[in-house]
């Protein structure tokens, strides 16, 4: 009797044992962990969520499931049972599902040109042998806004504050880091041009190209680069007081190698066509409107969005203008997507395939952010950087996470 219950409690260990490996290593468990606790899709559309041998079930008619197929016929909400084997409950869904939203998808160059709100200090410097700016605290970053009270205008009109100061004592207000601070600054005069300085390099423009990453029909809105126009010599991202996004022609490409980004050399000065306003420079993109409705070559009729639980690992493709042949599309492939509750600029790393890009950029290049990522037929990111080790691989950033920040400006509107 003990040799029985001696064999029975090995052969249940195993079981166990076995069961557990299961749960931690069958791709059916795998899949059950990386589902999001709520799944979004667009009504009408259908989504295999490769469930193993788990089956979904729901008793809500707005659900349409067939084995680990998945589609809503109206808007709401429902929730859906994970089955193993289609017997035994182990998990629970809710499905949320909305109208379809198109975007027009970009992939066009287009050229970036703004100045800034106020002026940036990109540096301090001597003046007969000291640094007024450096005395009174300032530094590389910081942003100059008002003197005496007077809001600064730009590069020139600091020139002219200051020289009208005659070696008075000014009051400066500065932003850094998004925080206010004022100070006095004492400006000392330079012999050599008889002028009084304040001993700072400063900024107050910028202008660069990148990729057109969507254009919304349905409120001539758009976004852009993927990323924030940032101070070559800073690093700071730069606040805009007026902006313009013009038509960009790509020149010259300089091929990405390992250590060595590549970059688009594009222009957009000599026919400077505006194609709409710049209103907001942050961390996630650049966002403003177009003065005239914008249709993709390759998509006159635009794509639906995709949403972060739609995003498979495999074969998609992105759409860049890098030559004077204009917009085509390229083979890359996702090989990473993250699951974020919160918008962020490194949501998937996908790898360039296409062998027409490879051969002539090497893969993710400068100006190329912000080129819309394309799986199964919907929008579903743009790229953002590359891999300074590896030009052919780069990261990017979910659709939804532009729409959201876009979103938020407009409410704040």
């Amino acid at each position: 009797m003990r040799k029985n219950i001696g064999w029975f409690r090995k052969i249940s260990g195993a079981l166990m044992l076995l069961l557990t490996a299961w749960m931690i290593f069958s791709p059916t468990s795998q899949a059950l962990r990386a589902l999001p606790d709520t799944f979004r899709l667009n009504v009408g559309e259908t989504y295999d969520l490769h469930m193993g041998v788990a089956v979904l079930s729901s008793q809500d008619e707005r659900l349409e499931l067939k084995k680990n197929t998945l589609s809503a016929r109206e808007e709401g909400e429902a929730e859906v049972t994970v089955n193993l084997f289609g017997l035994f409950p182990i998990g629970r869904l809710r499905v949320t599902a909305g109208e379809e939203r198109r975007l027009a998808p970009g992939g066009a160059a287009v050229g970036v040109a703004l100045s800034t709100q106020g002026v940036l200090v990109v540096g301090v410097s001597d003046v007969a042998g000291q640094s007024p700016a450096q005395a009174a605290g300032l530094r590389a970053g910081d942003v100059i806004k008002t003197v005496n009270g007077q809001p600064v205008n730009g590069s020139q009109h600091l020139t002219d504050l200051v020289s009208a100061s005659e070696g008075k004592a000014m009051s400066l207000t500065f932003s850094r880091d998004g925080v206010s601070h004022s100070v006095f600054l004492t400006p000392l005069m330079d012999k050599t041009s008889g002028l009084y300085r304040m001993g700072a390099w400063v900024r107050d423009s910028t202008a660069g190209v990148g990729t057109l990453s969507y254009y919304d029909p349905q409120n001539g809105a758009y976004g852009a680069l993927g990323h924030a126009i940032n101070d070559g010599d800073t690093g700071k991202l730069l606040p805009i007081k007026t902006g313009s996004l013009l038509q960009a022609d790509i020149v010259d490409i300089k091929k990405g190698a390992k250590g060595a980004p590549g970059e688009l050399r594009g222009t957009f000065l000599r026919r400077q066509m505006i194609l709409g306003s710049i209103e907001e420079n942050t961390a996630l993109g650049i966002y403003g409107r177009m003065d005239a409705p914008y249709v993709n070559p390759l998509y006159p009729e635009g794509l639906p969005i995709g949403y972060q639980e739609t995003v498979e690992i495999g074969p998609a493709a992105i759409l860049s203008t890098i030559d004077g042949e204009g917009m085509k599309e390229f083979s890359v492939e996702i090989i990473q997507a993250a699951r974020q509750l919160a918008p962020a600029q490194k949501s998937m790393i996908i790898r360039v395939t296409d062998p027409e890009l490879l051969a002539k950029t090497g893969g993710i290049v400068q100006g190329m952010s912000g080129s819309p990522i394309i799986q199964n037929g919907r929008i579903v990111g743009a790229v953002t950087h590359v891999f300074v080790d590896d030009p052919t691989q780069g990261y990017g950033l979910y659709i939804e996470w532009m729409l959201s920040t876009a979103q938020t400006m407009d409410d704040a509107a």
